[in-house]
């Protein structure tokens, strides 16, 4: 099978690199993002996509509206292959576009569809406190994320699992479950099976203001936002923003934490909590772990976090570090008292 692939990220890497190693394929040409300047010299540098393309020697095609852009769509119109391969490539497709290739544009998103179509789906589905997701693979279609479904594969959300965590889980699951649909396609062993939009959920792009912690919120929900949203959450904390890292929810009957951190289960519970203190103020320093928090219900401990201008650091290096103190505020500057 020829094939022409669409992505751009570290996420679309396994799958590309899969495709070109795999007996069955031959990747034509890859369609990746214009390079971005990045880094403390701002220097132009290629998307991964694009690094692995021309390590394979690999034609890039690089324009920056995929729909509007003539000589770009000459070449997909004359190319003639079997099928596109799009993940995580950033531009929307036009219909001219979708319609040309034999077997149509073979999607791979990061979620159990109908639920989570957009750009987020990994870290949303963590926010919301999901146990369980996957890679769907669809026949792209004009709407977003709306095509119709062929495959899913899932994967299994754990405690402690964040974002990056996930991201990685599922881009190498992805590469696994293209190959099987692709396979199944050319051998007309899969039907398209339409989504049911009555049960579909968005996950938008995310903005600054979802990494601003609000200690008012429980200790579950503070949790699955730190690690659905890692490594960006901050917290003011005495005149400076805290970015945490890590957390862990305590006492909580019906939270199960991993072997390593049982002991903290009940740690907490030692430390004289009085039931109207204020969401935010830390209430215990736990040593060898980190500061605990209380939240509007329950209490959790930071277990990694980072300060400004330096590296993150486990929670009781933040602690001794800035000298914390029981009763000190998170959520406040120190001028707001």
């Amino acid at each position: 099978m020829k094939l022409i692939f669409f992505g751009t990220p570290e996420f679309a890497v396994p799958s590309l690199k899969r495709l070109i190693s795999h007996d069955s394929f031959e990747v034509v040409a890859v369609v990746t993002q214009p390079d971005k300047r990045r880094g403390r010299g701002n220097e132009l540098s290629p998307s991964p996509v694009k690094g692995v393309a021309l390590e394979h020697q690999l034609p890039v095609w690089q324009p920056r509206s995929v729909k509007k852009n003539a000589e770009t769509l000459g070449k997909l119109r004359s190319s003639h292959v079997d099928a596109f391969v799009v993940v995580a490539y950033g531009q929307i497709l036009s219909q001219e576009i979708l319609d040309m290739p034999r077997l149509g544009c073979i999607n791979a998103h990061g979620s159990i569809l109908p639920k989570y179509r957009g750009a987020a789906p990994i870290q949303w589905c963590i926010y919301q406190g999901e146990t369980e997701t996957g890679i769907t693979t669809m026949l792209m279609d004009a709407g977003m994320d709306t095509g119709a479904m062929l495959l899913k594969s899932t994967t299994p959300i754990a405690l402690l699992d964040n974002a990056l965590d996930l991201t990685n889980a599922l881009s190498a699951s992805a590469a696994n479950v293209l190959v099987e649909t692709l396979l199944g396609l050319d051998q007309d062993t899969i039907q398209p099976v339409p989504q049911d939009n009555t049960l579909a959920t968005y996950a938008p792009l995310i903005q600054k203001q979802d990494y601003a912690l609000d200690w008012s919120r429980s200790a579950i929900a503070l949790h699955n936002q730190i690690r659905g949203f890692y490594p960006n959450c901050t917290t003011p904390f005495r005149d400076t923003l805290l970015k945490v890292t890590a957390t862990v929810p305590l006492g909580f009957p019906n939270i199960s934490l991993p072997p390593e951190l049982q002991p903290l289960q009940h740690a907490w519970s030692t430390t004289d909590i009085l039931a109207d203190t204020h969401p935010g103020t830390i209430v215990s320093l736990l040593k060898n772990y980190g500061a605990i928090v209380q939240t509007g219900d329950g209490v959790l401990l930071i277990r990694e976090a980072q300060l400004a201008g330096k590296r993150s650091q486990s929670g009781w290096d933040v602690v001794n570090g800035t000298r914390m103190q029981v009763g000190e505020m998170m959520g406040r500057m120190q001028e707001e008292g």
